[in-house]
């Protein structure tokens, strides 16, 4: 039995990077599972980020860190890393044999599923924001206050307020984590930017295409998929004769998605009744594109709808006589 897929764990809160990242708050932030499949058997996995960008995962199988980048091994290694990380392992000892020992004095049920979400946030300024939550079997039960030293429950719950209790009484722990946690990974972030720049501020363009589908003889579902983009933020609207489509239930969008080469992915779908007249465009903004824009259009107020297997064509728009770059497959008109 394998722990969840880390990002499902809990959602990134990631405060969006678009304009210049020296101007943004930075995120270094480590997720954990660990599954207690019984009193003699636990597996712990990790990964850490900044921003977006996978740094290193923890290997279950003797808690080795495997890096993504080799910028971020050095960048690790740099200053006290070599007293922190066996500190650091040491800390998740005593966490499993702390979670062995309170599962057994509580009597609670095997398999049990502990996530940890630790990590600091570097502002512009200089300040630095710290967090560490805990979760169990599927939902918040602790965090860490780190400034106070002070854990408190999540959940109204007689366990929440024991471990919470109990934890902070370790007080030898939680001033490990608050120095840890703050001019520690503040100093970490500043680290990793200074080796990884490079990868750390890359641009990937989007690439969209737009497609259609017949819900039914009076309906069709406009499709615009984006990929391949970096970083992350991403706008997608749909306009309709110019004007933005405002929320409801014929707009539909995805979450942003991973690919397996570091960029991302999402779609966006509109329904539209068939022949209406009017021209649909899906608008997308992103970083990578600097003040410009990509516009998929669909159809126009003198044609119809079109239909048919796909149409792929980017506007790049503040770019003078560029014209738009289209491709047309199998395009039929109503």
């Amino acid at each position: 039995m394998r722990p969840p897929h880390l990002f499902l764990f809990l959602p990134l809160f990631l405060p969006r990077m678009w304009g210049d990242p020296e101007a943004e708050p930075q995120v270094f932030q480590v997720l954990l599972t660990s599954l207690f499949a019984n009193i003699s058997s636990t597996e712990v996995s990790g990964l850490a980020l900044l921003g977006d960008v996978p740094l290193f995962a923890l290997e279950p199988a003797d808690w080795s860190l495997r890096f993504h980048w080799p910028w971020a091994r050095r960048a690790t290694d740099e200053g006290d890393a070599e007293r922190i990380k066996s500190q650091t392992k040491m800390l998740l000892r005593n966490l499993v044999r702390y979670v062995h020992e309170v599962t057994q004095k509580i009597q609670l049920d095997y398999p049990l599923v502990v996530q940890i979400r630790a990590g600091c946030v570097l502002h512009p300024n200089g300040t630095v924001w710290s967090f560490m939550d805990v979760g169990a079997g599927g939902r918040d039960f602790i965090s860490f206050e780190v400034e106070r030293q002070f854990w408190e429950p999540r959940q109204p719950s007689h366990v929440a307020e024991l471990v919470s209790k109990s934890l902070t009484s370790m007080k030898s722990i939680s001033l490990f984590l608050q120095q840890l946690l703050s001019s520690s990974c503040r100093d970490h972030i500043l680290t990793l930017r200074r080796y990884g720049r490079a990868d750390l501020e890359r641009q990937a363009l989007p690439v969209a295409t737009l497609s259609a589908q017949a819900l039914s003889p009076a309906q069709l579902l406009l499709l615009c998929q984006v990929t391949g983009f970096f970083p992350r933020p991403i706008s997608v609207a749909w306009l309709r004769d110019g004007q933005e489509v405002p929320p409801g239930p014929a707009l539909g969008t995805s979450s942003i998605l991973p690919n397996a080469d570091l960029t991302y992915q999402l779609r966006s779908t509109l329904a539209v009744p068939t022949g209406d007249g009017h021209s649909y465009t899906c608008h997308v903004s992103h970083r990578s594109l600097g003040t410009r824009s990509l516009l998929l259009p669909w159809g126009s107020p003198s044609s119809g709808l079109l239909s048919g297997s796909g149409v792929v064509c980017a506007v790049w728009m503040a770019v003078p006589k560029s014209g738009p770059a289209c491709r047309e497959d199998k395009v039929k008109h109503f």
